[in-house]
């Protein structure tokens, strides 16, 4: 591996474990300020100090969300953008270079990929262009895969999540992001089917805080690397509580009833 890249990895997988608590706040592209992310600057404070390990926006929150002090945390910089307002949400198109990470001090990348959609030849293209230019520069790449399009009935099905997962691999990502197929068997099998670091996506906010905090523990059993998860981490009343518990199960094997001990409720 490029000593770049090495060095780079270093700051956002978690050096004792191997595994890494990513925190996306990306959404003020595709859905507006949303809650939580009013302040960006006391968001990412809330995360860091809790143990984040990195979070992860455009341009915008390394300009607004930069504290000047307080636990460091990795940056990635988001290189793909669509917001809900168009009429082709599924469609991502570049937005950020990999230049511009390194302008802006950024650790990591990544892209936001959905297979199946009409577009699905341009992101593609995007991403082995991109793959390739964050290599040159040593920098890390982390996909966001998803399987949305007429085709897919269900984006969860374990197979559809394992190809999402392969195709990032093999177009040359150093960590994939994907969701969680529901049980720990067929998760297992998108792992064992990748030669890369498997993060779990949150989805939209969970209503229950242990059947969360169970989704992740059973994530971790089954192989995962970490979490990249937004809207249950800066949604949660006490953000920096929601990554104690997270660092807990991510990176120390805490039960979920230990995690919950550090919510103070379910």
């Amino acid at each position: 591996m490029h000593i770049g890249k090495a060095i780079r990895m270093e700051r956002l997988i978690n050096r004792a474990t191997g595994n890494c608590i990513i925190v996306p706040m990306d959404h003020g592209v595709s859905v507006g300020p949303l809650e939580g992310l009013e302040d960006m600057r006391r968001a990412v404070n809330e995360v860091a100090e809790g143990g984040a390990d990195a979070v992860l926006g455009h341009k915008g929150l390394a300009r607004c969300g930069h504290r000047k002090g307080g636990r460091d945390v990795g940056l990635i910089l988001h290189l793909s953008s669509s917001t809900d307002l168009s009429p082709l949400p599924n469609a991502k198109i570049l937005t950020a270079t990999v230049e511009d990470a390194i302008k802006h001090g950024a650790d990591g990348v990544s892209m936001h990929v959905n297979l199946g959609d009409p577009s699905e030849a341009r992101m593609l293209e995007d991403l082995g262009r991109i793959s390739g230019i964050a290599e040159d520069w040593g920098m890390p790449l982390l996909v966001m895969m998803y399987g949305r399009g007429p085709k897919i009935q269900d984006q969860y099905a374990p197979e559809v999540v394992a190809h999402c997962a392969r195709v990032a691999a093999e177009l040359g990502a150093d960590m994939v992001k994907v969701p969680y197929t529901g049980d720990m068997d067929s998760f297992n099998r998108v792992v064992e089917g990748c030669c890369i670091p498997v993060l779990i996506a949150g989805g939209p906010k969970n209503g229950s805080n242990k059947g969360f905090l169970q989704m992740v523990s059973d994530a971790m059993k089954a192989g995962a690397k970490g979490i990249s998860i937004g809207r249950n981490v800066f949604q949660f009343p006490r953000p920096r509580l929601m990554v104690q518990a997270l660092s807990g199960i991510v990176h120390a094997g805490w039960s979920v009833d230990q995690a919950l001990e550090v919510l103070g409720k379910e």
